[in-house]
């Protein structure tokens, strides 16, 4: 049986005032995005090609002082519009196995997608910081992401997920000489986490 995957409307996401790129006002999109009169799960072949339909992407930066965890989307993954490009977030879709309502069902699913790609060895703080919609390309028209900030305490990160390769952290410095290695996501979410101070 085919994954369902967790979406909303064009529609409502356009009611609620477009935006393109990085936007900080999480308190005013999520909680109606997450409104479980307005979600519904698609068969994720389907969501994949349709923008009249947005997915709901948790999106997890992991930061330790100067320095940020990141990897190669290899071709183990299941985006292969991303495959090969360097990323700073980890997670992944909600699926209809998360539950049927809203803000419950991302909690969970959000949880699992980060236990199934990384293995966190630190103490944290996390923070939910923005969010992040490019409908430059094709994959960017049907997902937005919702980014977390994780705040480590020491740089102690292993991935779980093979699709995530050569993961480590990185200097920030060496990451914004490297922009144009970086998926889209990871270049808007790094332009607003120069300037969000840990």
């Amino acid at each position: 049986m085919e994954e369902e995957v967790l979406v909303v409307t064009g529609r409502l996401f356009e009611s609620l005032g477009r935006f393109e790129g990085f936007c900080e006002n999480v308190d005013h999109y999520l909680p109606k995005l997450l409104d479980p009169a307005e979600l519904l799960y698609l068969p994720r072949s389907r969501a994949e090609d349709d923008p009249t339909h947005k997915q709901l992407i948790p999106y997890v930066v992991l930061r330790s002082h100067d320095a940020i965890f990141c990897y190669i989307r290899s071709r183990k993954g299941g985006e292969q519009r991303l495959h090969d490009r360097w990323s700073l977030g980890v997670g992944g879709h909600i699926c209809r196995e998360d539950g049927e309502h809203g803000a419950v069902a991302y909690d969970v699913g959000f949880a699992r997608e980060l236990a199934e790609e990384v293995d966190i060895q630190s103490t944290y703080r996390q923070q939910m910081v923005g969010l992040v919609y490019d409908p430059s390309s094709p994959v960017g028209q049907v997902h937005v992401g919702v980014v977390h900030l994780f705040d480590l305490a020491e740089p102690r990160v292993l991935a779980v997920d093979p699709a995530l390769a050569e993961g480590r952290f990185r200097p920030i410095a060496d990451i914004v000489r490297e922009r144009d290695r970086f998926e889209t996501w990871s270049t808007l979410v790094l332009d607003h986490l120069l300037t969000f101070e840990p």
